[in-house]
């Protein structure tokens, strides 16, 4: 029986399969998520992607629910994956999964379109919760997470030279 906000019986009762993509440029974290999401007879991983151009490709193909999504990927980041996600118009939710947890780097992912913030120290269940919840419609950011950005909205936006861009 599992502890968190979606108990097992909740999710036989709803009997929907959560089509799942994974991408994140670390095999390593592809494998794992695979794996440990897999136990779950409700979730189904997709694919995994280790590039954001490889994502883009694959989210046309696969039809995934959800985006699991690094933040920092080298060739194209998760950034500009979800701008792209938006542009296109595809009926993904999108979850960031990554080791970055700046003001800024919240901010602009969810002002992008992030459907839920999360990072990779997040226990299982958390991140269980998180996809049944985005998968609802809902935006699942964690406290810490929902503070940090509620922090950031009250400045002012940052110029490309101050985040690292041109």
């Amino acid at each position: 029986m599992q502890v968190g906000l979606w108990s097992d019986e909740l999710v036989r009762r709803l009997e929907v399969v959560i089509r799942i993509l994974i991408v994140d440029d670390h095999l390593a974290i592809r494998v794992g998520l695979t794996s440990m999401l897999g136990t779950y007879p409700d979730l189904q991983i997709a694919g995994a992607a280790s590039s954001g151009e490889e994502a883009l490709l694959m989210l046309e193909r696969e039809m995934p629910d959800i985006l699991l999504l690094d933040l920092r990927m080298q060739h194209r980041d998760g950034l500009s994956v979800i701008e792209e996600v938006a542009r296109r118009h595809y009926p993904v939710r999108i979850i960031v999964l990554t080791n970055y947890e700046t003001d800024e780097d919240i901010y602009r992912a969810v002002s992008a379109g992030a459907h839920g913030y999360l990072l990779k120290d997040s226990t299982e269940q958390e991140l269980v919760d998180a996809i049944h919840t985005v998968h609802v419609g809902e935006i699942y950011l964690p406290k810490h997470i929902a503070s940090r950005l509620a922090g950031r909205m009250h400045r002012p936006a940052l110029s490309p030279r101050e985040v690292g861009g041109p």
